[in-house]
Parts: structure tokens; C-alpha cells; sequence
């Protein structure tokens, strides 16, 4: 058992920095424009031989109506809520503003307890910063750095006493259990899914699509920061949650628009981190706009997803709003057979994430997608279908030769690889392939997935090729090998 430690203030105090530096990766982006944090982050830190959870949150500004900076700070005042410590940083160089005085004074009332830490607090410069901050009353500002690492040793020594209290409490309520280990489990056998190592699940698509609204739907509260204005999310948040019985961790990621009008630092890096949420998912959910879908921002992302050999799920949303229901479904799946025949049979779910209607059949369609991601298929079933698909359509013969594909197996899942030993490999046409592949999708379910296969050639077993001719004649070689005559 760990406490929660959520670090709080103005905006561009150094909060995600000094996020990064508990966390020990550069999980938050940083920049010098202030505001970069809209969501809540959390992350699991480590600060010598503490360990606990650290909760990155939005600048504070001194906002209550409907606007953006309001729903910042709402959801700053909800992880005050959650947390069971709260580090609240001030500029010590910019010194004490008025809004500091203000959100003090709801730190004061709202906090189980609060560490007052004065950042960028290295040289001279930062003195009358330090002393000025007396005055919010929340005790001694302890003087830190987040960009180089200075006042760590005070951080440690402010959180050690809570540590042991955290400790003594997990020790006094959690019984002691045995662990059973089963010594013959097969390394090779799909990763089973819990609550240590749920199934991830990354959700993209382009600006204003509905992801975060969708995540917030599915596990039941206002958790991520939405709202009419597009690319509001800029990080890749995650969040957990058991959904129908399964354990999933979900990726928000930024919109993507096209990269000709990102041109802005800040949005380069949120793409980045959103690219980076598809290479470390298992399952990507591709949500499109059902007034705009399919558009060649939206092809690009699916064919991403697909590059990167993930499981892919393509979900159409705000389906409550379409009247003629049937006649743009039918659309639409013509529309994805024609523009993604790489992703041919992938599933095409409808939601609505304002409503929540559609969300049990996004979850079926998710981990159906998953099973097949991770299927394994036995060699001499493979085999027998190679054989069949080999009889039915014959490769090419170039130059005369014929291309003997004489073996298959499976190498890995996660996505389906096979390998293929053939005769001549680099001779067997793009097109043989795709006809290999498409036969494994129909005859072995596989819809969807990235199937990776490869022709690979067994190499030529005569030992004589390659060397080279002697043209003696068989008196000359009867002559050689008779023995000198002595003089």
C-alpha cells in the first residue's frame, strides 16, 4: 500500500518537470508555454527507497464559469480530493502572486496535507521568493529544483514519515498470503490478461472525434477533460478499468491532424506521444466521425495501427445523431472494403460515447480482436492448407522455373507471423502473397489482424555448384597420377 501524492500550482511552476523527475521518464510534456497540462496524469514514482503514486495536474488559474481554464481547474480540485498528500509549488524567481494567496487558501481547507515546495529555487536569485512565501502560511517552503534535481533530499525527508505511517497501516490490514508458482508454464502460451498487466487499449483518431468522451462513458465518470473545442487533449493518459469482466488500461491520445498544418512544437509532441500510445498498445480502437468518416487523416491512422502490427478495431461515433441509420451503415462498410483492404474484416462498430449506446459491442469486438491477435495455428494444419491453396492456384514459373513452396509454419502471434520455405522467394510475386493471406483470413477467422508472412528460400544443397570446371582430358589424368621415373 502507497499514498498518493498530487503536485499542485499556478501554471508553469514546474509541475510536469519535476512529474518526470519522480517518475524517472519524460511521461509529461514539457514546454516553456504555460498551460501545456489539461488532464490528470499519474504515474508511479520512486524517490530513493519510497515508492508511491504521483499525480500530475493542470495549472490552477483562477476561473469558475464554463471555460476551459474552469474544467482545468475543476479536475485540479478533484485529484486534491484523491490525494492523500499534496505538494503545492510555487515560481520562488516570479515570487508570491495573487493567485498563489487564493489557491492556497484551498489547499488550506480542501487537503488532508500539504508540503509547500518553492521551485527553481537555485542561486541567489530565488531568496526573496523563498522568504515571501512564508506568507501563504503553510509552513517552511522547502527549496527545490525540478530541472536540475536540487532539494530531493528535503522532498525524502518530508515524505518518509508518511511512508511509515502508510506502511504500518498495509501491514495491520492485508493478511499474509502464499503465492502458488506453476514451474511448467509455457513461455510461449498468450499473456494472460489481470489487474497487474491489463489489456492495453490505445483510442485515436482525428481532433474533436469523441475518444475522450468515449473513455469517460466506458469507465463512468468525468476523468479526462472534454469539451466543444477541438484538440483539447494533448497527453497520452491512461486510465484502468475492469469492463465486462476484463482488465483493460486505456490510452486518451491527442487528435491527429494532418502533418502539413501541424506546425506547432507543442502539437508535434502530443502527436508524438499518441504515436508512441499505438506502439505500446495491443489493441487500437480507430474512432471516426460518422458525419465526416473515412476521411485520408482517418485512412492514414488505420494504416499506422496496421504498420505497427496492433489489433485493430474501427468504431464509428456519435451514431445518435444519424437519421437514415441502415443506409450509412451500409455505406460505411463498403466504404472500409474498399479504402483499408489491409484491414479487410476488421470489425466496424457503431457508439454513441453521449449516450453510451454501443459500448457492449466495442468490448466484444476488442477482445475478439485480441483473441485473434494472439491465435496460434498448429504446423500440420497449416500444412495441409498450404497444400491446398498451392493446388488450387499454382505460383508462377519465371524463366520457365517453377516456385516449389514446400513447408509453413507459424514463428510468432502478437501480431500472426509465418514463414514460408520456398524455392526462389525473391521471384514470387506481391500478388501470391496477398492470395496466401487472404486464404489464412477466411479459412482460419482471422479478420482484421496484420498478418505478417514470409517467403524464405532453404538455399541450394549442391555441393558442386560454384566450382569451377577442369577440362583435363583422362590420358592427362592417367599420366598424373603415375609416378615419376628415377634418373
Amino acid at each position: 500500500m502507497s499514498f498518493t501524492l498530487a503536485i499542485v500550482g499556478r501554471p508553469n511552476v514546474g509541475k510536469s518537470t519535476l512529474f518526470n523527475r519522480l517518475v524517472g521518464k519524460r511521461l509529461a510534456l514539457v514546454d516553456d508555454q504555460p498551460g501545456v497540462t489539461r488532464d490528470l496524469r499519474e504515474g508511479e514514482a520512486r524517490l530513493g527507497d519510497i515508492r508511491f503514486t504521483v499525480i500530475d495536474t493542470a495549472g490552477l488559474e483562477n476561473a469558475t464559469d464554463e471555460s476551459l481554464p474552469a474544467r482545468m481547474r475543476r479536475l485540479t480540485e478533484r485529484a486534491v480530493d484523491m490525494a492523500d498528500v499534496c505538494l503545492f509549488l510555487v515560481d520562488a524567481r516570479a515570487g508570491i502572486l495573487p493567485d498563489d494567496m487564493v489557491f492556497a487558501e484551498i489547499l488550506r481547507k480542501r487537503a488532508a496535507k500539504v508540503i509547500l515546495g518553492a521551485n527553481k529555487s537555485e542561486g541567489s536569485a530565488a531568496d526573496a521568493g523563498v522568504i515571501e512565501a512564508y506568507s501563504l502560511g503553510l509552513g517552511e517552503p522547502m527549496r527545490i529544483s525540478a530541472e536540475h534535481g536540487e532539494g530531493m533530499n528535503e522532498l525524502y525527508s518530508m515524505l518518509l514519515p508518511i511512508d511509515e505511517e502508510f506502511q504500518a497501516r498495509a501491514a495491520q490490514d492485508v493478511p499474509e498470503t502464499e503465492v502458488d508458482v506453476d514451474e511448467d508454464e509455457d513461455p510461449d502460451a498468450p499473456r494472460p490478461i489481470t489487474a497487474e498487466k491489463p489489456l492495453q487499449i490505445a483510442v485515436v483518431g482525428r481532433p474533436n472525434a469523441g475518444k475522450s468522451t468515449l473513455i469517460n462513458q466506458i469507465i463512468g465518470e468525468d476523468r479526462l477533460l472534454t469539451g466543444p473545442e477541438a484538440g483539447i487533449t494533448r497527453d497520452a493518459i491512461s486510465v484502468q478499468k475492469e469492463w465486462g469482466g476484463v482488465h483493460m488500461r486505456i490510452f486518451d491520445t491527442a487528435g491527429m491532424r494532418k502533418r502539413a498544418k501541424v506546425q506547432q512544437k507543442l502539437e508535434k509532441l502530443s502527436v508524438s506521444d499518441g504515436i508512441r500510445a499505438v506502439k505500446f498498445a495491443e489493441v487500437v480502437v480507430v474512432l471516426l466521425d460518422a458525419a465526416i468518416p473515412f476521411e485520408n487523416q482517418d485512412l492514414k491512422i488505420a494504416d499506422l495501427a496496421e504498420r505497427e502490427g496492433r489489433a485493430v478495431v474501427v468504431a464509428v461515433n456519435k451514431w445518435d445523431i444519424e437519421d437514415e441509420k441502415q443506409e450509412k451503415l451500409r455505406d460505411l462498410k463498403e466504404a472500409f472494403e474498399r479504402l483499408l483492404p489491409q484491414l479487410r474484416g476488421a470489425p466496424l462498430v457503431t457508439v454513441s460515447a453521449r449516450t453510451g449506446r454501443g459500448l457492449d459491442r466495442l468490448q466484444a469486438a476488442i477482445i475478439k480482436a485480441h483473441d485473434v491477435w494472439n491465435r496460434r495455428i498448429p504446423t500440420a494444419a497449416l500444412n495441409r492448407w498450404l497444400g491446398d491453396m498451392v493446388e488450387r492456384h499454382p505460383p508462377p514459373a519465371p524463366q520457365g522455373r517453377r516456385i516449389k513452396l514446400r513447408y509453413m509454419t507459424q514463428a510468432k502471434t502478437r501480431p500472426p507471423g509465418f514463414v514460408v520455405m520456398c524455392s526462389l522467394p525473391d521471384k514470387l510475386p506481391e500478388s501470391y502473397s496477398r492470395y496466401l493471406v487472404n486464404g489464412m483470413r477466411e479459412d482460419f477467422d482471422m479478420p482484421g489482424t496484420p498478418i505478417r508472412l514470409t517467403m524464405r528460400g532453404q538455399g541450394d544443397k549442391n555441393p558442386y555448384k560454384g566450382r569451377k570446371k577442369k577440362n583435363a582430358g583422362a590420358l592427362k589424368k592417367h599420366l598424373g597420377s603415375l609416378p615419376k621415373a628415377k634418373d
